[in-house]
């Protein structure tokens, strides 16, 4: 299967014209895919098989800033992206879509529906950050070694343990150049709005959260709290899976959803 890369020039109400790296894959039901802080590369192998398994045409854009694309100074906040999705999907005429978060993208995907867009019908959350649990801070995973990164990432972090020696420093660039990204996005350390948590009783659409049982990043309970906070919207533990799901137990998601 294909993948066809386009540069989408998206206006964001109080920003201006945003340039915005968007992969398309597959037809038949749109989904929009939106990554994480480990960037766009974190969700390719998720949308290759979405779009084969899931008979869908599965688009995943790359949060301006990551992967070495240009970000307007002016967009740094998880409520514009939010915009400027909404913007990409009228852009792209899609209906009846379905949006699929992980991590940040999913506080991404949350802001997306509040905004009420009739183009979207479903929304997945996979280990969302974007809400306050009190007692339950996100790790902080800022200046950790890579291996204590994916220790707290994966239920079994052996299959993609990688040996930092071997990263090559372009690799590691673009690394540090996404976290530098994320934190103007998300903030330093608390990754959350605190009110959002209030503001998710104005969600309309079904609504699917599933969790890694073994995220360290962003424990379960943050998932129960989404779910409770989202009307109608169903909570699912994902068994031997962390922070990734999309990564780890692709199949078990594509299952649930």
């Amino acid at each position: 299967m294909t993948t066809d890369t386009t540069i989408r020039t998206i206006d964001v109400e109080g920003v201006g014209p945003v340039e915005l790296t968007v992969e398309e894959r597959g037809e038949g039901r749109p989904y929009l895919v939106l990554h994480g802080g480990a960037g766009p590369q974190s969700v390719s192998g998720f949308a290759q098989l979405l779009a084969e398994k899931g008979d869908g045409r599965v688009v995943t854009p790359t949060h301006p800033g990551f992967g070495g694309t240009p970000r307007p100074d002016a967009l740094d906040g998880v409520a514009k992206l939010a915009t400027l999705y909404r913007g990409l999907l009228d852009e792209l005429g899609l209906e009846d879509v379905t949006v699929v978060g992980n991590s940040v993208g999913g506080w991404i995907a949350a802001e997306l529906a509040l905004l009420g867009s009739p183009r979207i019908s479903r929304m997945v959350l996979l280990d969302a950050v974007g809400i306050e649990v009190e007692g339950h801070p996100v790790a902080d995973v800022s200046g950790l070694p890579l291996p204590e990164i994916q220790a707290l990432s994966f239920h079994d972090p052996a299959p993609f343990r990688v040996d930092p020696a071997t990263v090559p420093e372009a690799q590691k660039a673009s690394m540090a150049a996404n976290a530098t990204t994320l934190t103007v996005y998300a903030g330093s350390q608390a990754m959350a709005d605190p009110t959002l948590v209030a503001r998710l009783s104005g969600i309309t659409v079904p609504t699917l959260v599933l969790w890694g049982e073994s995220d360290r990043i962003v424990e379960p309970i943050y998932g129960q709290v989404y779910a409770a906070a989202i009307p109608g919207a169903r909570f699912e533990i994902l068994p031997g899976t962390g922070h990734v799901p999309q990564i780890e137990t692709p199949e078990l998601v594509i299952e649930a959803i």
